[in-house]
């Protein structure tokens, strides 16, 4: 009986964290990134942030780099511990450097992505990933 429940366990657990991995990877890459990528592609003078001092553009591709390759790969549950870092990144970055004087409002999509992503981070992707598929799940 205690077999039955864990396993269910398991199961609801891996679905949450597909459900979670999906959700979070479109909203960025749809929500944030593809505008991002249209930006970086368009042939107009690029403004974008630039809070490490490396210039505009090396920001703006690292940025679509995250918000659009790293969240495609969260999707799939592909290297996904190593895509989360620099999700990670970016979110710490927009939260504590790019919208810190912008008050809880502003700051707090980047929280609960942040937050989500730490959490994929130290559970892994689950069972419904192409890593435990290819026996990655670590």
């Amino acid at each position: 009986m205690h077999s039955l429940r864990s396993n269910r366990h398991r199961f609801l657990t891996d679905i949450g964290l597909l459900i979670l991995r999906v959700f979070l990877g479109l909203g960025m890459c749809f929500g944030h990134g593809i505008g991002k990528w249209n930006t970086l592609f368009s042939g107009e003078e690029l403004r974008f942030a630039d809070p490490f001092g490396v210039g505009v553009l090396p920001s703006l591709v690292l940025a679509v780099f995250a918000e659009v390759i790293c969240s495609l790969l969260l999707v799939l549950g592909l290297a996904t511990r190593w895509a989360l870092i620099p999700l990670i990144v970016t979110m710490l970055v927009a939260v504590f450097i790019v919208h810190i004087g912008d008050g809880f409002g502003v700051m707090e999509k980047g929280l609960l992505y942040g937050v989500g992503y730490i959490t994929l981070l130290l559970t892994g992707p689950g069972r419904f990933s192409i890593d435990a598929f290819i026996g990655r799940n670590t």
